[in-house]
């Protein structure tokens, strides 16, 4: 049986898994070095060690726990960030390339540096990555991301005046479609369902399977039904108050419960 542990990059990240033969008694919280495709990098233990029932030689192992100068190299590249973010808008300007850097970010021993940004084209930025490579002498990877990714990268408040989701603890984006703002009679419009990235809000999806099966139980839209008020014609229902609004045959307009609401055959 081979023991795996769960690392986080970033705090709203992908959970990576890693071989902990080594390292069988970590802890969550704790930090260590793993080896991954783009160089070492620096994680939180998420998930402690634990058992699987497949080989993990597929699997990298952890290196060894970060120490202390681990830690502290990690906040002074973390300092170094938004100079080098300023230096990097500087570079793309004089190259006079159309896009936006949103983001600098050192790995935890400043021997990389990741450069995220937007752009509506294919950007030709050879030239601004061998420069910058040069002025911050270290290596440069810029990596061109989204408006959701680009929400994520910066943080902020939503709608509910909370921090964003994506920038807390979504480590994945799900897809959302305009079918669970009507499933949720929530207003169509851009202004009211749209997030600080300009796409459907992510919170659309939290509950949208749960009206999904409550509206099974409520009759649909544009069906006659009979009410103790008499025959007439579903106009809309409420989920949360589990109410349904019919228009009788006398035109009159009213609201009952769905338990009052029989559907008429």
């Amino acid at each position: 049986m081979a023991k795996v542990v769960g690392v986080r990059f970033k705090p709203a990240g992908k959970i990576y898994y890693f071989d902990a033969a080594r390292f069988e008694d970590l802890k969550v919280d704790e930090y260590v070095v793993v080896d991954t495709a783009r160089g070492q990098a620096l994680g939180r233990v998420i998930t402690p060690p634990q058992e699987i029932g497949e080989p993990s030689e597929h699997l990298k192992p952890i290196e060894r726990r970060a120490t202390s100068f681990d830690l502290s190299e990690r906040e002074r590249y973390r300092l170094q960030e938004r100079e080098a973010l300023e230096r990097c808008r500087e570079e793309a300007t004089e190259h006079g390339l159309e896009m936006k850097i949103i983001k600098a970010e050192y790995n935890f021993d400043g021997s990389r540096l990741v450069v995220y940004f937007t752009a509506e084209k294919r950007v030709d930025f050879r030239e601004l990555v061998r420069d910058l490579a040069r002025t911050l002498k270290t290596k440069v990877e810029l990596r061109q991301v989204g408006v959701r990714d680009e929400a994520k990268l910066l943080g902020g408040l939503g709608r509910c005046g909370l921090a964003l989701c994506c920038a807390t603890h979504l480590c994945e984006f799900s897809p959302v479609s305009i079918k669970m703002a009507r499933l949720q009679n929530v207003s169509l419009s851009p202004a009211e369902i749209s997030g600080l990235c300009g796409r459907l809000l992510c919170c659309l999806a939290y509950e949208s399977e749960t009206y999904r099966s409550l509206k099974e139980r409520f009759p649909k839209v544009g069906t006659l039904v009979e009410t103790p008020y008499g025959v007439g014609e579903v106009k809309s229902v409420n989920v949360l108050k589990e109410t349904v609004e019919v228009e009788l045959k006398s035109e009159v307009t009213v609201e009952v419960s769905a338990e009052e609401v029989r559907e008429r055959v």
